[in-house]
């Protein structure tokens, strides 16, 4: 094979090489060309040769379904303006302040980034669930940036106390494949591992609404851990949790503060990728 050309054997091994790498280079131009060939629709984002290398690493670099998920993703951001015309910190300031979320410090041991979600700091009557969605899209394009994110993939815990009625009615089943589509085919991010911990049972329902719209892959990676979780817990993510779920890092206090100072610092990328003026 010249080092013009793209692979003819795709694979996970090609994820580890650098974007310089001419089979890479040969992959990224044949994913613009297809692109450039698409004249039907408007690419709001910069095909950027790191732009296009998320998409191919995200498929392992078969090329076919690469180009399919950037057209997905192409789509769905416009179809969903709600969700992404407005990245900018400022419209989910309220959230982040209350830590709603956070990114640990250290991957876990398949190389993955872990994302905690605490939904008791979720008010509902101040935020809705695409408010709450969109602060899961600003932090999943900026961890996408990672070269050794789009390697390892995501691995996201959501602990579900303080889960309530309010929250559940949130959740129509027009979200739930919204947020569906984004964990299966229209976001550049290998989704490696959904932890559940503190579910209560009328979460359930919510979870029963969602679960049709998900593969079968995404299905086989969700683990439900009940409000006994620290020991199954650990299994997965042993050391590197916050302190309050059993491991030695910081509190989630001090991981949640990171990640919002991260968000706003990174405030002007996140309106270049935005589709608002």
């Amino acid at each position: 094979m010249s080092p013009e050309e793209p692979p003819t054997l795709p694979g996970s091994h090609l994820n580890e090489l650098p974007d310089e790498a001419p089979v890479v280079r040969a992959a990224v131009a044949e994913l613009r060309r297809r692109a450039d060939e698409e004249r039907l629709q408007p690419w709001p984002l910069a095909l950027s040769d790191a732009f296009l290398a998320r998409f191919l690493r995200a498929r392992d670099f078969h090329l076919d379904q690469a180009w399919k998920l950037l057209k997905n993703y192409n789509t769905w951001r416009a179809e969903c303006p709600e969700l992404s015309a407005d990245l900018r910190p400022s419209t989910v300031l309220g959230l982040l302040n209350d830590g709603y979320h956070a990114v640990l410090r250290e991957r876990d041991p398949a190389g993955s980034k872990v994302i905690i979600y605490r939904i008791a700091q979720w008010d509902p009557k101040m935020f809705t669930a695409f408010d709450v969605f969109r602060v899961s899209l600003i932090t999943s394009e900026l961890i996408v940036r990672e070269v050794e994110t789009q390697r390892n993939g995501v691995k996201v815990i959501f602990d579900l106390q303080g889960w309530r009625f309010a929250h559940a009615f949130q959740i129509s089943p027009g979200v739930a494949k919204r947020i569906a589509a984004v964990l299966t085919d229209s976001f550049p991010l290998k989704v490696r591992g959904i932890h559940l911990i503190n579910e209560p049972l009328f979460f359930h329902p919510v979870f029963t609404l969602i679960k049709p719209f998900l593969s079968e892959k995404i299905k086989a990676r969700i683990h439900l851990h009940g409000s006994n979780y620290l020991q199954t817990l650990q299994q997965h993510f042993p050391r590197i949790l916050p302190s309050e779920y059993g491991g030695e890092a910081v509190s989630m206090e001090e991981l949640s503060q990171e990640w919002t100072d991260f968000i706003t610092e990174s405030a002007g990328y996140l309106q270049s990728i935005s589709q608002c003026p």
